[in-house]
């Protein structure tokens, strides 16, 4: 995280890559290039330094840097062609949902959700036209676990491209492609971020094909991050491990208090071993995301919780030093119809937390207090 990727200047001996704020370069001649650097949109030294630790991080050849995660989403779904389809997983974040069934299904791509925690329900689903598997892992809200290694020997049996939207467990605790898995995206305003000050997508892969494929998709449509903000994450990822360390503390905290709440009805984190598919995700990762969900009465509740709290912010997003609170029903899944959510257990009490790196005992005491003021 600190020493991978390209991360110096070899110009000025910067020891930090500098802001590259250009459009276009010098040619020493016609076609004549200077570091094969012609015009930002196909490439700029600063989201270079990026995507070449995103890479790494990710045990891949090639990284890709967006200007938000749905845009580096919308790059993978790009891959795929009129008459296509993709499985994924049925409890998946809003945006995703909303770009898949009001986007591209009117350039002739569907898509069949599934619950993915049970690998032959997978299986059940593939069909010719079906070209591309689509995880994540733990899921959002519910943190529901998919086995990696297992949907990427199914997707390479029947010929698909596999995906995995890594954002949860960043790369420091978890790497899809060592499970032969094709593709990691991260919607990088999150823990690679870290910060709440940046929005962003990153992209990375150990095939040499989708590479290429990526790197026609990001200059022929342009979705690209700009320099300021590919600096902001090369900061952002320095401290990654230490905030990833200090959040599962707090983790662990938050989710025993939880546990032992009258007032919670239910928990969901892949660190309790009664969560489904928690020895999958033991196997597949070596640590926790800081995201978890829980349970009160109804919605009213759920408000009375967030308004009583001290140190958790109202607001979207997740992944930043600072713990963030929300309710998925009326917030990141507004966009997905309600019969769909209840059919997927996101009921209207759920809160779902975003918890930072804070002092253990004080998120802890707030969260408690809070649920206190439920009769």
């Amino acid at each position: 995280m600190i020493h991978g990727g390209l991360t110096t200047d070899d110009f000025t001996g910067a020891v930090t890559t500098p802001i590259y704020q250009t459009s276009t370069y010098l040619q020493d001649d016609i076609g004549d290039l200077r570091q094969e650097y012609e015009y930002s949109r196909t490439a700029n030294p600063t989201r270079a330094s990026l995507e070449s630790v995103i890479a790494d991080l990710e045990h891949g050849k090639h990284g890709f840097a967006f200007g938000s995660g749905m845009a580096a989403i919308s790059a993978v779904i790009m891959l795929l062609d009129e008459g296509d389809r993709l499985i994924l997983n049925s409890d998946v974040y809003g945006g995703t949902y909303r770009a898949l069934t009001k986007v591209f299904t009117r350039f002739g791509i569907d898509v069949d959700f599934v619950d993915t925690t049970h690998i032959e329900n997978i299986e059940k689903y593939i069909r010719p036209e079906t070209k591309m598997l689509y995880i994540e892992t733990p899921s959002n809200p519910l943190l529901r676990v998919t086995d990696i290694k297992a949907s990427a020997e199914l997707a390479h049996k029947h010929g698909l491209i596999s995906v995995v939207d890594n954002t949860f467990m960043t790369p420091y605790y978890q790497n899809p492609l060592d499970f032969g898995i094709d593709i990691v995206l991260h919607s990088a305003t999150k823990y690679i971020g870290g910060r709440s000050d940046v929005v962003a997508g990153l992209v990375a892969t150990a095939n040499v094909d989708l590479g290429a494929q990526f790197a026609f998709i990001s200059n022929s449509t342009g979705g690209v991050l700009g320099p300021q903000d590919s600096y902001l994450l090369i900061r952002g990822i320095k401290t990654l491990g230490l905030r990833m360390e200090q959040i599962n503390r707090n983790v662990e905290g938050i989710v025993q208090m939880l546990q032992k709440q009258p007032k919670v009805q239910q928990v969901f984190h892949p660190s309790i071993k009664e969560h489904m598919n928690h020895t999958i995700h033991q196997n597949q990762a070596i640590g926790h995301t800081g995201v978890g969900s829980f349970e009160v009465k109804d919605t009213e509740a759920a408000k009375q919780v967030i308004h009583a709290t001290k140190y958790f912010t109202l607001a979207e997003s997740l992944g930043a030093v600072e713990s963030l609170i929300s309710i998925p029903v009326l917030t990141t899944h507004a966009s997905i119809q309600s019969g769909v959510r209840a059919k997927e257990g996101i009921t209207d009490g759920l809160i779902r937390l975003s918890i930072g790196i804070e002092d253990t005992e004080d998120l802890v005491n707030d969260l408690e207090q809070a649920l206190n003021t439920l009769k």
